[in-house]
Parts: structure tokens; C-alpha cells; sequence
């Protein structure tokens, strides 16, 4: 009767014994509970909206050939010399109600020799082999008649005069031979490369579009200045300067979202 008790005892606690371990219960993944993290996918990189704007990077020179144009250092550009240096447009209407055009110009005069001179309306120019040129002013109030000639500029390394004509509205330049007196119409002031054998004129209007904006590129020999191509374009150039003789920079101005925007940007335009 004893050992059948002990039985009775013992066999309960040896159940619960085995059903004992050391090892833990094992681990199982929850239903609906991810085991990784999921991978977020990043937005599209949107580059600025001037690499957008495909008509900014090309020029088409002749039908069949298409000048890139590749943007460049501003640091570099600014440290490019310039032919001119001079101050020839106001950049606002203040400035413009303050500038004396004619002071300007008397100055010029006083450092261009005896073979440059003003009688009140008349500009006089005087090439080496043929007879003065006079160019007369025209300050009437009548819009179509309206014309002033101003002295800007001698530039000996492509032997010319440059003269600024302004109309009522907008205007253009001149460059006149010192030996054949001959006129050549032109954009803008001319930046000469620096063998002196190319110049290009560079101009920007790309708000009022009183003036083409564009470029054009010319050759200058003994012979005289030959226009190698131009192209107006949808931007304009401003202050073009040389790199080497082949290359240029310069600042292209852009309408774009209501305004004008500014970038320098480069140019190959000899061969």
C-alpha cells in the first residue's frame, strides 16, 4: 500500500518534470508583422531648370552644323580682358536721367587725336586716303528723323573708328576704315581676338526687342572686314571676350519665368 502512494506521488512530479527544458519557447513571426524594412524609393533628381532649357545650348552657325555651347567659370570670365572698357548704355533709369551723353562723349574726343572732331552736329573722321567723313545729327522730335552720332572709340587693331548711332528708339554702331573711310554696320561694340585677325559682336535685347540679340563674327585683313556669319536668337550675348583666338565667353541673358537670367557660358566660333 506504501509503495503504491510513492507511485502516486512520484508520477505527477516526473510529468512535470519532462515537460520542463531549458531551451526557450521557440520564436515564431507574428502573421501581418514585416521581417525587413521596407526599401523607400528616393524622388527623381531634378536638375536645375536652365539644363532644361534645350535652346540655350546651341547655336546653329550654318544649316547642317550646330555650335555647342558649354557653360563656364564666371571666375575665369571675369578675369578675361576686355577691348573695350568703357561705359556706353546706363543700365537703369536712374542712371539714364543722370548721364550726360555729350560730356561722355567731349572726353572721348580730347584722347582721339586731330583726325576725330565735332563742329556742333557734325562728327568728323578723317581717313589717310580718301576725303573727311561727316556724319550729322539729327535731334529733331520727329521719330522717323531722329538720329545722333556719337565718337566711341579708335580701335588700331583692326583699324577702325567705332561710332555709336542711337535712334528714337534702339540704335546700332559703326565701323568706319582710318584708310578707306569705308562704313561698316554693326550689332555692338566689337570684342577683337587677340591675333586681331577675327572680332565678334555680341547683343542683347531680350526684353524690349528693340535691337536684334544674337551674334555675328567677323574677319578683319588688309583687305578689310568680311561678316562671316551672324544669328539673332531667342537669347542675347553680353560683353563677349576671348579665351584664345578661337573661343569665346560670354554672359547669355534669357527670358525665363517672367524675367531675364544670366549665365556665362562658352563658345568656339572659328573653325
Amino acid at each position: 500500500m506504501f509503495r503504491l502512494r510513492a507511485v502516486i506521488v512520484v508520477l505527477p512530479l516526473a510529468i512535470l518534470l519532462l515537460g520542463c527544458s531549458f531551451r526557450g519557447p521557440s520564436e515564431r513571426a507574428q502573421p501581418g508583422v514585416p521581417t525587413t524594412v521596407p526599401i523607400v524609393r528616393l524622388p527623381r533628381p531634378q536638375p536645375p531648370r536652365i539644363y532644361r532649357l534645350g535652346h540655350l545650348d546651341t547655336l546653329v552657325q550654318l544649316p547642317g552644323r550646330v555650335l555647342p555651347i558649354h557653360q563656364a567659370s564666371r571666375g575665369v570670365y571675369q578675369k578675361l580682358p576686355q577691348t573695350l572698357s568703357i561705359t556706353l548704355n546706363p543700365t537703369t533709369a536712374e542712371e539714364e536721367e543722370a548721364f550726360d551723353f555729350e560730356a561722355e562723349e567731349r572726353l572721348r574726343l580730347r584722347k582721339a587725336g586731330p583726325l576725330v572732331q565735332r563742329t556742333k552736329h557734325t562728327l568728323w573722321l578723317r581717313p589717310s586716303k580718301t576725303k573727311p567723313v561727316g556724319l550729322v545729327s539729327n535731334p529733331t522730335e520727329d521719330e522717323a528723323r531722329n538720329i545722333a552720332y556719337e565718337y566711341v572709340a579708335t580701335i588700331p587693331a583692326i583699324r577702325q573708328w567705332l561710332v555709336a548711332v542711337r535712334l528714337y528708339e534702339g540704335g546700332y554702331y559703326l565701323l568706319i576704315d582710318h584708310r578707306t573711310g569705308r562704313r561698316t554696320r554693326i550689332w555692338s561694340p566689337p570684342a577683337v581676338a587677340p591675333d586681331g585677325r577675327h572680332f565678334v559682336c555680341g547683343n542683347s535685347d531680350v526684353l524690349a526687342r528693340y535691337e536684334p540679340s544674337g551674334l555675328q563674327l567677323w574677319a578683319a585683313d588688309e583687305s578689310g572686314l568680311r561678316l562671316l556669319w551672324e544669328r539673332q536668337t531667342e537669347w542675347g550675348c553680353t560683353q563677349p571676350r576671348w579665351l584664345d583666338n578661337r573661343t569665346i565667353l560670354f554672359e547669355q541673358d534669357f527670358f525665363d519665368n517672367g524675367d531675364v537670367d544670366t549665365r556665362v557660358v562658352r563658345l568656339t566660333v572659328v573653325p
